[in-house]
């Protein structure tokens, strides 16, 4: 099948801001949409009655961040081989790179989902879970942990659709997995009576929904999977794992980060970690929009850097961190607006009450801060400095988390602890565009003619905190 020359690098020409509103809107639908079904999946189980179960589902998701922030970053690495194979005009090259991804990440993720459903009370206990909520989540995560190579899987098939710029069937998949949840949550929770162990079970078939369709496109639609033998598994290697080691390493700093809020958290009860879980869920619907953002920008600037066309380079940045400022502030206003609706809607009371209002009435601008480091990555990764990412993302997630967060606790308690984390923000965000837009400058003088483009670093997206099954790059 040949390529036309869009389908081959169709973001080397038009102007930055279309493609990053375009990809980012698009992109957006299906996140949100999955995010929005992931808060209704908290509602229904706060319909229960029991402040345990909010909570087992706060531990639970916690401990599903990590293993899908791994997937998350090995997807930024097949995005970045397809797009970039794209942007020279190789496109058996990307059929290729595309199937040895998802061998590779098929095998990575069953091995990680393996031993962590091993250490599930342990993890559980690290977090500062204990009795009947800790029993609660050990149960919703037996049943979940195994479908993490599906959903891993399925976000590396939106990798390949981004790679190829087809924003419009990534939205696709991960929109099938908030439509199956959609169906399947209330029936299996209330119809069935099956409750939180219902809401695990829709988890599971919802991400086999997600990898059906995800299958279907990348393979079927674009035939960007080609089946690798020994040999092209053994020659995708290094760069697959050059390019996916460092943004795994990107994308676990931030579940680090809320592991260690979640167990300041614990310690003032179930009612703070319930409200914890509430937060969890109304980010990535509130900004989704920034994380869709943040996974848009990679394909833009992998086939621009492919085509040798440094000044879009800048003008992607730029227009990128121009929408992300326009987007946060306008959500902030909204969430500070209906702070007190919100907070009612999932009938939290006390400590929950309190933390969620006071996320929407503050908490929420850090993302002001964060947007720009989000976007700041995707920069860092698809033009070759994957350190200062990994770097940032790691100093925003320890030391812009665990002095704030500690101090926090110490003086104000629980509301206290969402304080820290969000003021951490504001330092790293700030470097954040500094360094971008100094790597950018540089970039041309640094690509020489010898440079190897193919095999570089990719782009990179922050990964939301949520459930597993709302944790992919739509």
């Amino acid at each position: 099948m040949a390529a036309s020359g869009e389908d081959r690098a169709k973001f080397t020409t038009g102007p930055t801001m279309g493609h990053v509103v375009t990809m980012t809107l698009t992109g957006s639908v299906g996140l949100i949409a999955v995010f929005a079904v992931d808060a209704l999946n908290l509602f229904y189980i706060s319909l229960l009655g029991q402040a345990e179960l909010a909570a087992a589902i706060g531990y639970a998701g916690t401990l599903m961040f990590f293993t899908v922030s791994v997937a998350i970053g090995f997807t930024i690495a097949t995005g970045a081989l397809v797009s970039r194979a794209l942007g020279a005009g190789d496109r058996e090259q990307a059929a290729k790179s595309g199937g040895a991804a998802i061998v590779y990440m098929a095998i990575a993720m069953t091995a990680i989902a393996a031993l962590a459903w091993i250490f599930i009370p342990e993890l559980l206990g690290m977090l500062g879970a204990r009795g009947e909520t800790k029993q609660l989540a050990d149960g919703f995560l037996r049943i979940v942990f195994p479908s993490t190579p599906l959903v891993a899987v399925g976000m590396c098939t939106t990798g390949i659709l981004r790679g190829v710029g087809d924003a419009r069937r990534a939205m696709y998949v991960t929109l099938a997995g908030g439509v199956a949840a959609a169906i399947l949550d209330p029936i299996l929770i209330f119809g069935f009576d099956l409750g939180i162990t219902g809401a695990a079970v829709s988890t599971l078939l919802s991400r086999l929904a997600l990898l059906l369709v995800g299958l279907h496109g990348a393979a079927i639609v674009h035939r960007l999977v080609r089946m690798p033998d020994i040999a092209a598994l053994g020659a995708a290697f290094r760069p697959f794992f050059a390019i996916g080691g460092p943004a795994v390493m990107t994308q676990i700093a931030t579940p680090v980060g809320n592991a260690y809020v979640t167990a300041q958290i614990a310690a003032f009860g179930d009612g703070a970690v319930a409200g914890w879980a509430i937060i969890g869920r109304l980010i990535p619907v509130a900004f989704g929009v920034i994380f869709s953002l943040s996974g848009a920008v990679g394909p833009i600037l992998g086939q621009n850097y492919g085509a040798k066309l440094y000044h879009r380079l800048f003008e992607t940045m730029r227009d990128a961190l121009i929408f992300t400022t326009l987007y946060v502030l306008v959500v902030w206003g909204l969430l500070a607006l209906f702070a007190g609706d919100i907070a009612g809607i999932f009938r939290a009371e006390g400590e929950a009450y309190d933390l969620v209002v006071f996320f929407c009435l503050f908490a929420s601008a850090s993302f002001l801060f964060n947007g720009a480091l989000f976007v700041a990555n995707a920069a860092f990764n698809n033009l070759g400095f994957p350190f200062y990412s990994t770097i940032l993302n790691w100093g925003r997630s320890t030391l812009g988390v665990i002095p704030f967060v500690w101090l926090g606790a110490h003086w104000y308690g629980a509301t206290g602890v969402i304080a820290g984390w969000a003021l951490g923000a504001v330092v790293f965000g700030i470097a954040s565009v500094f360094l971008c837009f100094r790597v950018v400058a540089s970039i041309e003088d640094r690509d020489g003619p010898g440079h190897d483009r193919l095999p570089g670093p990719p782009p990179t997206a922050n990964s939301p905190f949520s459930t597993g099954k709302a944790a992919t790059l739509g």
